[in-house]
């Protein structure tokens, strides 16, 4: 039996066990605290920070946790749906979907078990927001679509 889109699950199951080993690691390594607890990877540009997050990429819609709840699951449904009945084109947009398929389902995981997700990827260098591997996994995962969309076909990347 030949699986459907190969790629897709793969880069959905090893990104989706990726973000939710790193946020237990966290969970069981560090205290939730303010201000929060921290470990230094590169002193002065990247650190491991622990910190929770009721809202989306910025802390934006904060106030709207359930919300965010049911649209991770809504987007993680329509993927999972793409994944089982369409014919992928090649393996960037495999790749791309499955990639956003376990962002989303990583931090829906998170809202529906504790109404927030955990973030800990911290580059204090250029003040960026804290995050986690699921918002990496979702930004690849564009970038993919976005790679897929501006590439020339070649024979390699067509299916069998």
């Amino acid at each position: 039996m030949r699986v459907r889109n190969r790629w897709f699950w793969i880069a959905a199951g090893v990104g989706l066990a990726l973000d939710q080993l790193t946020k237990f690691w966290v969970a069981q390594t560090f205290e939730l605290t303010t201000p929060p607890d921290s470990l230094p990877i590169w002193p002065g540009v990247f650190y491991f920070t622990y910190v929770t997050n009721s809202g989306a990429a910025f802390s934006l819609f904060s106030d709207n946790g359930e919300w965010l709840r049911w649209l991770s699951m809504a987007v993680s449904l329509g993927l999972i749906v793409l994944g089982l009945r369409a014919r992928l084109p090649n393996r960037w947009e495999e790749v791309g979907y499955g990639l956003i398929l376990s962002g989303a389902l990583g931090n829906g995981i998170d809202r529906v078990l504790a109404g927030e997700v955990i973030d800990f990827l911290d580059f204090r260098l250029i003040r960026f927001p804290i995050f986690n591997l699921a918002d990496v996994c979702i930004n690849i995962g564009i970038a993919c679509l976005l790679i897929a969309a501006l590439k020339t076909p070649t024979k390699s990347d067509r299916r069998d």
